[in-house]
């Protein structure tokens, strides 16, 4: 083959990307967005120095902003975990904002139905609130997708607006609170049903739940056989029907947790930051949370510092309102670093070379044809 002159970029995979690619490539993508958004920021007029600058201000910049960071992350921490716990069996858990929902209204039914009970007795009737209304919410698509082939997607994702409209009509309905006069806010907890705080900071003791949970599903998935099985199936599901492993038994399982997860995340933030249940009482962690999974590459553990990532970028956006400019820039930065993440997967798995072009190569120069019967005329 006969060079075509010109070098041509082609992607290599490589044999096993190092600690250190996985770090540095993706430190690099995170800074690009930071960079490309900075493009986008420049053009409000504002400059981006000065919105990055108000935005670690909000964040990062006194204890009450670095407070409120940590109490954004802490639900972060849980619907990221129920993303993750999912895709281990390459099932993809779109609902953990319902779960997150469903979880409150349990933990606020508890929290009505025995105000007077002691504080810990509450407190953890209000846990189990949480987890079994994730669960049953986690058990309903899984369910549909273990016995009937269904994909999960589509009923986890409308689900979500199932739970959303049921805690609205609770709210406007029969847990809404008169003192309010009409306002949709439910009945302030009692003191027994509320997380508390830990030492003098504005911090809620749910933290330590949050990290717990982050522990616990990192030893089950990585240290048990059980997390063993669910990566066999979501890896090659008719090898692990040949080794007899249950597909339908262990879906059901893994939505189960999944679900439970996010409703423990609504547990928490009802008991720990808002006190009663009210609408919209979620701006999207459980969205908000695929994201934080998947940068984490759904691994347990590194998902708790991307979720304090988030968790920033989600508190800064009042401080982008002081500038003038909506609080949807957020928004526009979280999908920025999404798109940069991803995109940079593809330079942790594969490295880019240049090669000189050759004949072959060129799309204009048709490669030979093999000839049968001119072949065997030949050879006779």
């Amino acid at each position: 083959m006969k060079p075509a002159g010109g070098l041509r970029p082609r992607l290599v995979k490589r044999l096993l990307p190092s600690r250190r690619i996985r770090v540095a490539v993706r430190l690099i993508a995170l800074l690009g967005a930071f960079a490309v958004a900075g493009i986008f920021l420049q053009a409000t007029g504002r400059g981006a120095g000065a919105v990055y600058r108000a935005m670690w201000t909000g964040s990062f910049g006194s204890p009450y902003g670095q407070a409120q960071t940590i109490l954004a992350a802490i639900p972060l921490i849980f619907t990221a975990l129920a993303v993750a716990v999912a895709f281990r069996m390459l099932l993809w858990n779109i609902g953990a904002e319902g779960q997150f929902y469903i979880g409150a209204f349990g933990a606020t039914a508890v929290a009505y139905s025995a105000p007077d009970w002691p504080r810990w007795l509450l407190l953890a009737a209000m846990v189990v609130g949480g987890l079994v209304g994730g669960a049953l919410w986690g058990l309903i698509p899984g369910a549909l997708r273990a016995f009937f082939g269904t994909n999960e997607i589509v009923p986890t994702l409308l689900l979500n607006y199932v739970a959303i409209l049921l805690v609205d009509y609770m709210v406007n309905g029969p847990w809404t609170d008169p003192a309010t006069l009409g306002f949709p806010l439910g009945k302030p907890f009692s003191e027994s049903a509320i997380l508390p705080l830990v030492g003098n900071t504005a911090i809620h003791s749910g933290i330590y739940l949050a990290l717990a949970a982050a522990l616990s599903v990192s030893m089950v998935l990585s240290r048990t056989a059980w997390g063993y099985k669910i990566k066999v199936i979501g890896s090659n599901a008719r090898a692990a029907s040949y080794a007899g492993f249950s597909i339908p038994r262990n879906m059901v399982a893994v939505m189960l947790l999944s679900g439970a997860l996010a409703g423990l995340g609504g547990m928490v933030e009802v008991s720990g930051v808002v006190h009663k249940i009210q609408a919209n009482i979620s701006p999207g962690f459980g969205y908000t949370g695929i994201i934080v999974a998947t940068l984490a590459r759904f691994s347990p553990i590194y998902l708790v510092p991307m979720a304090v990532l988030f968790g920033a970028l989600v508190v800064s956006g009042t401080e982008l309102q002081t500038l003038g400019l909506p609080s949807d820039i957020v928004l526009m930065l979280q999908g920025v670093i999404l798109f940069f993440a991803l995109a940079g997967e593809l330079f942790v798995n594969y490295r880019l070379v240049w090669r000189a072009g050759t004949v072959s190569d060129h799309p204009s120069t048709p490669a030979p044809v093999s000839n049968r019967a001119a072949d065997l005329e030949q050879a006779g």
